[in-house]
């Protein structure tokens, strides 16, 4: 039953790593997101999304999402990450803190609803879309909650790519220095790497090393965010479980609750302690980033069909506001921090 929606997420994926080998400045994993939004605009397709392919598309959007998560895992070294310096791993921790912090703080003065204002903190904070993905499926968010900060976190990691660039000489940054401000300020891994190539492979090398330390704290973030969530629940549990769907009551008629430590975070953990700990052939490295690269393409795809902009525009200027905001407050606290360091 949910085969055509995995396939058709597959197709998807495929077709995104078209145009990204045509015009490799694209991010594949944009592209990908950019599909989904565009696909789920089409009258025509809006039956088939929510009806035949809702399964799964459902799938490719979670566990395949959860587990190119555990997979990007394998793109950390403890040991690159200590070798940029304390400083570096201090102010980049301290900007992920106070990005989340601080637009979880916008979204909720701007009144977003439901979870938007914890979506979009965590992948504008942290690793894009990806990270919404994962957020998402720990605090159980629906669809259309998680639809904005998709389409948002896409809008402004694509902005960056173009307008990073113009400002690196201005600013007077030398190459590593903008290398560092696009790793610290950029959202997707892949826009990391379009937008910091241009200053050469060196500037490159510290922009990824910096965004996969944002990365790391993505597994303290998502577990205690479920543990949060495990406490609401808790409070509310006699509620949900006399007003809650059956899907989300156990046997006994009590609500289920998110595990303290989600099992894909675990795995998270598990894969970066094994590319620390352990020589790893450049062939298994190079087959995980690709399976995890196309994992990430079908989940982002996914989500993206969920966007409705007739919806999102109806909203006012709320959620992008709050989207731009935190762009520029973490942009802002990164080019600090290279110029301190």
């Amino acid at each position: 039953m949910w085969l055509r929606g995995v396939l058709v997420a597959a197709l998807a994926a495929l077709a995104a790593w078209g145009v990204h080998a045509a015009v490799p400045a694209i991010p594949l994993l944009t592209v990908a997101v950019v599909l989904g939004i565009v696909a789920g605009q089409i009258p025509a397709a809006r039956p088939a999304l929510a009806g035949a392919l809702a399964p799964g598309l459902s799938v490719a959007a979670k566990p395949l999402m959860q587990l190119g998560i555990v997979l990007l895992g394998l793109k950390l070294s403890l040991v690159d990450i200590a070798a940029l310096g304390w400083a570096t791993v201090a102010t980049t921790v301290a900007i992920v803190l106070t990005t989340f912090a601080g637009t979880l703080g916008l979204g909720r003065w701007f009144g977003l609803p439901g979870h938007q204002p914890l979506l979009i903190a965590t992948g504008f904070s942290i690793c894009g879309a990806s990270a919404i993905g994962a957020m998402s499926g720990v605090v159980q968010a629906k669809d259309e909650e998680t639809a904005t900060p998709i389409a948002l976190v896409t809008l402004c990691g694509t902005l960056a790519i173009a307008v990073l660039p113009f400002l690196w000489h201005p600013l007077g940054l030398s190459a590593l220095q903008f290398g560092h401000w696009v790793g610290a300020g950029v959202h997707d891994v892949g826009q990391v790497v379009a937008t910091a190539q241009i200053a050469g492979s060196a500037a490159l090398a510290v922009a990824l090393v910096v965004k996969l330390t944002r990365v790391l704290m993505l597994a303290p973030v998502i577990a205690v965010a479920s543990m949060v969530e495990r406490h609401h629940q808790a409070g509310r549990s006699t509620l949900l479980a006399d007003n809650a769907p059956a899907a989300s009551v156990n046997a006994r008629g009590v609500a289920k609750r998110p595990p303290i430590l989600p099992l894909f975070v675990a795995g998270f953990i598990v894969a970066m302690l094994v590319r620390t700990l352990i020589p790893l052939p450049e062939q298994v490295l190079n087959a995980a980033d690709v399976v995890q690269t196309g994992l990430l393409a079908m989940a982002l795809f996914a989500l993206g069909t969920a966007v409705n902009l007739g919806t999102l525009l109806r909203t006012g200027g709320r959620p992008l506001a709050v989207g731009l905001l935190s762009w520029a407050l973490i942009a802002a606290l990164s080019l600090g921090a290279v110029h301190l360091i």
